[in-house]
């Protein structure tokens, strides 16, 4: 049985507890650097899109140790300056992919953002394979998912119109429950993808070896004809 939005948000919330401020804190940290990295003067954008990929593997990273309850160290959100090439081009590449299919129609490009959206949980899963790897994968994954991740992104809304409300000040909380909602349907996805597969490999494995037994049996009543 497929879970739904409230499912994901259940499992965010319960992650969180106990959690909140230290992923507060990363998301502020995070929008600190990013400010700081912005307002230097001249090479200011530049520097700004050059961090931006890095920080953003790191802070998924972060998403899934707390997800996965796993030991959560603050220096992990500068992680991906270590893999600094596949992850800024990761980012980079698909902000330009999504751009150049906006171009088309809009709704291309909304389509090909969420079958880019699990990229970076797939790197940060397999830091081994290239950013091109990651995107190809998270395309396949993504395959019947997208209007998921887009209902469950929907089941926000009202989390956004209290930010609204609240000057802003009701981010701290909503940004960090939904980076934890998004990590729990990866989480979630690629399980199912995972066990699909298995099974899969499993069926053809079958197949082959029924059919080697058949082909064997008749090449034995052929002899003995």
């Amino acid at each position: 049985m497929k879970l739904l939005s409230r499912d994901y948000r259940r499992i965010a919330w319960n992650a969180l507890s106990g959690k909140w401020g230290f992923m507060i804190g990363v998301c502020l940290l995070t929008s600190l650097i990013s400010g700081a990295v912005a307002s230097i003067p001249g090479v200011g954008f530049l520097a700004s899109i050059a961090i931006t990929g890095p920080l953003s593997f790191g802070l998924v990273a972060l998403t899934l140790n707390l997800l996965r309850n796993e030991e959560l160290k603050i220096n992990n959100l500068f992680c991906g300056f270590s893999n600094f090439g596949e992850t800024f081009l990761l980012y980079f590449l698909n902000g330009i992919y999504v751009f150049l299919w906006t171009l088309l129609l809009i709704i291309p490009g909304i389509v090909k953002t969420y079958a880019y959206s699990m990229s970076t949980y797939i790197l940060a899963d397999n830091p081994t394979i290239t950013q091109k790897e990651a995107r190809k994968r998270s395309e396949q994954l993504m395959i019947g998912n997208k209007f998921r991740l887009f209902c469950l992104h929907l089941s926000f809304l009202g989390w956004f119109l209290l930010i609204i409300i609240t000057c802003g000040i009701a981010s701290l909380w909503v940004i960090p429950y939904m980076q934890i909602a998004t990590a729990a349907f990866y989480d979630d996805i690629i399980k199912e993808y995972q066990s699909n597969e298995t099974t899969n490999t499993n069926t053809t494995t079958e197949t082959n070896t029924t059919s080697e037994i058949n082909t064997n049996y008749i090449e034995y009543n052929n002899i003995n004809m």
